[in-house]
């Protein structure tokens, strides 16, 4: 729903965050008058991880039942910590979706019932807007920039034009980063979260033990895919298994340093092409290259990435590693945001489990584990 509205010198805003595994809120003072400028004061994630872990994986059920419990008390701690009484916060932001629609619905819900106590004014943030707008919450960032948001169930180029203008460059056709990880994780017997301990082991790993495939580097576009190259890590582990009976601790550190320098070096790859397509699309350079979401918290990422904006000679942004993953604060922000834009919801807000960034792209094609790809 659009609105006019007079900007205000400043703004408190109350986020909520239940779109996948993990329930969060976060308060976050905005002054608009500064470009607009944010201040986290609260920040508060709790995690579900050990619930899911026995299952390998994320459960929807069980992940919407933990939101429905948390959602309250979690919201309670981030005012306290932020010495704000419900009372003084100006706004609510709720992630309306992408997500698993269980946990979406669980805090669409409990954001209408605080608006509905309270009369505070409503926005519903896409939640992939949320990643894309948090490198604005973490440092001056201005329009237009060139996003790669890179998380467990998405994976796309997008030209940030504004808080609610987004153009996709590009994207995965298959599965997303952080599901190759999970995945590749599970394969070589570590634990889930797959993402941040294939880090840890690959550290330790010969990254040119294993000649894994880069896919799409043939083409001259910014899509990418990595279930190929799940494939070929599957094949490989099999492989072992059947000459030794097992895999050594060697053998699993070098299965996933070979797997993550393969994706880093695809993301490399496509980030420059998709810096040219910014330019050809837009008529211009970005201001600069952002990197988004959770798999942005991977250092051997980061650091490829800002590699590519260095030799491009564009600066180089990315959220703290606190940001990457799922949070209320990040909702908070992209709500002022849209709020600032115009953008106010009311009582039908409907939670969405698909909601892609550019509606007027068509959809890529493939799916993975969260259906078809934005």
């Amino acid at each position: 729903m659009r609105r006019e509205t007079k900007a205000p010198a400043e703004l408190i805003v109350l986020g909520i965050e239940s779109s996948c595994d993990e329930t969060a809120a976060g308060v976050v003072r905005v002054r608009p008058a500064d470009g607009p400028r944010g201040e986290i004061l609260a920040n508060v994630v709790a995690s579900q991880t050990e619930l899911h872990a026995p299952f390998g994986g994320v459960v929807p059920e069980i992940a919407a039942r933990a939101h429905a419990e948390r959602l309250e008390p979690v919201t309670r701690e981030a005012l306290n910590v932020a010495g704000i009484a419900l009372e003084e916060v100006d706004l609510i932001a709720v992630t309306a979706g992408p997500g698993l629609i269980g946990g979406v619905l669980s805090g669409v819900m409990f954001a209408k019932g605080l608006v509905a106590a309270t009369g505070k004014p409503l926005v519903g943030v896409n939640h992939l807007a949320g990643h894309a707008l948090t490198v604005r919450l973490a440092s001056p960032t201005p329009f237009p920039y060139l996003l790669l948001l890179v998380s467990g169930g998405h994976c796309q180029f997008l030209a940030v034009r504004g808080p609610r203008d987004f153009l996709r460059l590009g994207g995965t056709i298959d599965d997303a980063p952080g599901e190759a990880f999970d995945k590749v994780a599970r394969l070589v017997g570590l634990p889930q979260p797959g993402g941040p301990h294939v880090e840890r082991v690959a550290r330790r790993g010969d990254a040119a033990r294993f000649a894994f495939p880069r896919p799409l580097l043939d083409r001259d576009d910014a899509h990418l895919s990595f279930s190929g190259l799940k494939t070929a890590v599957l094949r490989a582990r099999d492989r072992l298994l059947a000459e030794q009976g097992g895999l050594t601790r060697q053998d699993q550190a070098d299965l996933a340093a070979s797997f993550q320098a393969a994706v880093r070096d695809v993301l490399a790859e496509k980030s420059r092409r998709a810096l040219a397509l910014f330019e050809e699309r837009l008529g211009r350079r970005p201001s600069r290259f952002a990197v988004a979401g959770g798999v942005a918290a991977n250092e051997s990422l980061r650091a490829a990435l800002e590699e590519v904006a260095a030799r491009a000679q564009i600066p180089f942004d990315a959220p703290p590693l606190p940001l990457c993953t799922d949070n209320g604060a990040m909702i908070a922000w992209a709500g002022a945001e849209w709020y600032l834009d115009g953008r106010q919801d009311d009582p039908t807000l409907a939670a969405r489990p698909r909601w892609p960034l550019d509606e007027t792209s068509p959809a890529l094609l493939g799916a993975g584990r969260k259906g078809a790809k934005a």
